[in-house]
C-alpha cells in the first residue's frame, strides 16, 4: 500500500474515499463540518435523523454523486471525546479499511481532524495503524472467495500534514512488519515448521546489509550445551533450529545492545503432558515470541534505527514420541544450572532459559523475551494487555512506555523473592512446574530471572494478546494473530538509539 500526505482542504481531495472523523453524541468536528457544508448539509441531516452516529466502530457511508472530489464520504465515529486515545482512532481507521477492502480497494483519504484531542502526529500514527492493520485478511490460504482486495494508496490530509510526514511513513513500515508476523503466526503447522522459520528469517536478512544470520540444526544445539532446549526438540521429527539474526548499523555505538529472545514452539502438543483436543489447532500459534522478534528486528532494520540488537529465536515443536523427554528427567542448561522436569508442556521456558544464556554470550546489555507463556496470563488479564516482569525498575518501565506509545499494551505484575517456592526442587537447582495452581505467570517469569546473567532483563508473557479466538471489537478486525510486540519493539529500539 502506497502512503502519501496532501497538504490542503480535504473537501477537495481526490479518492475513492474520503473519512472524516465524527464525535459522540454525533457532532460534526472540522473536516466534516467542510465536508457537510460543500454537501449540501447532508451529513447534518443523517445525524439529525440518528442514522450517523459518533460511537466507536459506528461507519456511515454516502456517496458524493459528483459533489466532491471523492467519490464516497465515510464518516467514522471515535467515540466520546473525554475518553478518546489513539487506539480509538485506529478502530476507525480500521473499520475505513475494512469497508474499502470489502469494494475493490483503491484509495482512502483521511482528514486530519485538528479538533480532536490527540496532535497531528498522533492522528497521523494511528490512522496508519488502523489502516494497514485493518486491512490484513488472514486468509491467504484460500483459493476461491476471496472477500477482500488490497487497499491501493493511503492519503493523509490536512493544512499542517507535513509535521507528521515522518512518524506516518514510520508507522507503516512498522505495521507491514506486524502483518509480517501475524502471516508467519496464522501459517499452518505443516508449512511453517522450524526449518520453515529459519527460511523466513533468511529471506529477511538477505534485504537488509546491516542484519547477519546464522541458525544452529539439531547438533549444532547439542554441542552448544543448551540441553533444555535440546530436550524439547526430542520429541519432533521436525528438525530445530536456533535462529540467530544479528543488526549492526554502522553509525551505532557499542552499547547498549538489545537482545530479543522470542520462544517458537512452532506446534505445541504438549510433549507427553499432552494437551487437551480443545482449542489444538490454535497451537501453530505458540511461535508467536518469535515472529515479533524476527519482525521487530526487520523493522529496526528498515527504519535504519542506530542501536545495536540481535534476535535469538529458538525454534523447534513439542510432541509426545519416544524420543521425548519425560517428567521426571533432569536437564543440563547451557547456564550450567540443572533442571527437574516435572510438566512437559510447561516447555517455553526451557527453551528461553537456554536462548537468554546464549544471548547474553553473544554480548546483549539489555534482555527483552517474548513468549506465549501461560495460560494463567490470559486469565489474569484478557485479550488487551500482556504481562511485563522485569528484574530492573527503569529499564522495565522503559518497555512499558514503548509498549502504550505503541498499541502493544502492557502491564506491569511483580517479582518477589517469596514467589521461588514455587519452582524449587529436591532433586536439581530448579523445576519447571509448580504443583500449585497460583500465580502461574509470575514464577514462570521468576524462573527465566534465574537465566537471564546479569543486567537489565524482561519478559513479556503474550498469551492472551498474540492471537484472538474472536474479534476484540478494535481495529483487530477479527480472529487470528495480532503481531502482537512488532510495535513494542521498534518503539523500544528508536528510544534507545
Amino acid at each position: 500500500m502506497e502512503l502519501s500526505l496532501t497538504h490542503g482542504k480535504p473537501e477537495l481531495a481526490e479518492s475513492d474515499i474520503l473519512a472524516v472523523a465524527v464525535a459522540d453524541p454525533a457532532r460534526l468536528l472540522s473536516a466534516a463540518r467542510r465536508v457537510d457544508a460543500a454537501l449540501a448539509g447532508r451529513l447534518t441531516h443523517l445525524a439529525e435523523d440518528g442514522e450517523l452516529k459518533g460511537a466507536t466502530r459506528r461507519l456511515t457511508v454516502i456517496h458524493t454523486l459528483g459533489d466532491l472530489p471523492a467519490h464516497r464520504v465515510a464518516v467514522a465515529g471515535v467515540g466520546k471525546e473525554d475518553e478518546l486515545d489513539a487506539d480509538c482512532l485506529r478502530t476507525a481507521a480500521a473499520r475505513v479499511a475494512g469497508f474499502a477492502t470489502g469494494l475493490r480497494g483503491g484509495t482512502i483519504a483521511w482528514a486530519l481532524e485538528p479538533e480532536l484531542p490527540l496532535s497531528l502526529v498522533q492522528q497521523a500514527q494511528a490512522i496508519v495503524d488502523g489502516t494497514v492493520l485493518g486491512a490484513y485478511d488472514p486468509g491467504r490460504w484460500k483459493t476461491t472467495d476471496r472477500d477482500k482486495t488490497p487497499l491501493e494508496r493511503l492519503v493523509l490530509v490536512g493544512e499542517d500534514v507535513e509535521a507528521a510526514a515522518e512518524v506516518a511513513h514510520r508507522a507503516a513500515v512498522i505495521a507491514q512488519w506486524t502483518n509480517a508476523a501475524r502471516d508467519l503466526v496464522n501459517a499452518p503447522p505443516n508449512e511453517l515448521t522450524p526449518a520453515g522459520l529459519a527460511k523466513k528469517a533468511d529471506e529477511i536478512a538477505a534485504r537488509f546489509p546491516a542484519l547477519r544470520i546464522e541458525a544452529l540444526d539439531r547438533a549444532g544445539i547439542e554441542d552448544a550445551g543448551m540441553g533444555a532446549f535440546a530436550a524439547v526438540a526430542r520429541g519432533s521429527v521436525q528438525e530445530p533450529r536456533l535462529i540467530v539474526l544479528t543488526y549492526q548499523p554502522e553509525r551505532a555505538a557499542a552499547e547498549p545492545v538489545l537482545g530479543l529472545v522470542g520462544k517458537a514452539i512452532t506446534f505445541d502438543a504438549g510433549g507427553l503432558s499432552l494437551k487437551p483436543a480443545a482449542r489444538l489447532d490454535a497451537m501453530k500459534d505458540d511461535m508467536a515470541g518469535g515472529a515479533a522478534a524476527l519482525c521487530g528486528l526487520a523493522a529496526i532494520a528498515e527504519l535504519g534505527l542506530p542501536v545495536r540488537a540481535l534476535a535469538v529465536v529458538p525454534a523447534c515443536e513439542n510432541m509426545p514420541g519416544g524420543a521425548s523427554y519425560r517428567p521426571g528427567d533432569i536437564l543440563t542448561s547451557l547456564s550450567g544450572k540443572t533442571i527437574e522436569i516435572t510438566n512437559t508442556d510447561a516447555e517455553g521456558r526451557l527453551l528461553l532459559a537456554d536462548a537468554l544464556t546464549f544471548a547474553r554470550q553473544r554480548g546483549a546489555t539489555h534482555l527483552l523475551d517474548l513468549a506465549t507463556l501461560t495460560g494463567g496470563m490470559t486469565v489474569a488479564l484478557g485479550d488487551f494487555y500482556a504481562g511485563l516482569m522485569g528484574n530492573e525498575r527503569t529499564w522495565t518501565e522503559s518497555i512499558r512506555a514503548a509498549a502504550e506509545a505503541s498499541g502493544d499494551h502492557a502491564w506491569v505484575l511483580p517479582l518477589h523473592r517469596t514467589y521461588r517456592r514455587l519452582y524449587r526442587s529436591t532433586y536439581a537447582d530448579v523445576k519447571n512446574s509448580s504443583d500449585l495452581r497460583q500465580a502461574s505467570p509470575v514464577y514462570a517469569a521468576m524462573f527465566l530471572e534465574e537465566f537471564a546473567g546479569e543486567g537489565p532483563w524482561a519478559h513479556l508473557d503474550i498469551a492472551g494478546t498474540a492471537y484472538l479466538d474472536r474479534t476484540r471489537g478494535d481495529y483487530f478486525t477479527g480472529q487470528g494473530a495480532t503481531g502482537y510486540g512488532v510495535r513494542l519493539i521498534a518503539e523500544l529500539a528508536s528510544r534507545m538509539g
